[in-house]
């Protein structure tokens, strides 16, 4: 629980989290937005604002050794024909990231899930589970 007064939100972050939320129950494609935590500050904030809506773009933006948070409203058609909307957070991983980075992150973590309001926290090491994420979370609906 401590670890958690660490990292800290903005009232301005905090509001783009829940009309990202809210916004993305509805929509017709993939809705992600990558958040990073700033060394200096401890804050968690959007890594530049920019909201993906392919998984291509957006595992091409992700640094390839450093963590970072990714909250993602997926639309997605279940076996029966009803439309789902997973909204998860992805924690993205990758193999070589440094230790204190690695540390940062996984302290942080509960309280980015719990600050969004998501149900779900994925963890993803590289680009391939990024744009195959649609079947992972087809598979565990």
């Amino acid at each position: 629980m401590s670890e958690s007064r660490l990292y800290t939100f903005s009232p301005e972050t905090k509001e783009k989290l829940r009309k990202f939320r809210l916004s993305t129950s509805r929509a017709k494609d993939p809705q992600a937005i990558i958040y990073i935590i700033d060394a200096k500050s401890q804050e968690i904030r959007p890594q530049d604002g920019e909201v993906y809506s392919k998984m291509e773009d957006l595992a091409d933006d992700l640094p390839e050794s450093s963590p970072r948070f990714i909250l993602l409203s997926h639309p997605l058609t279940l076996g029966d024909g009803r439309l789902s909307v997973p909204y998860v957070l992805l924690y993205y991983l990758p193999e070589n990231c440094n230790p204190s980075q690695r540390m940062m992150y996984a302290g942080a973590t509960e309280l980015m899930r719990s600050t969004a309001e998501v149900n779900r926290v994925i963890e993803v090491e590289g680009e391939e589970d990024i744009i195959s994420i649609a079947a992972r979370l087809s598979g565990s609906e």
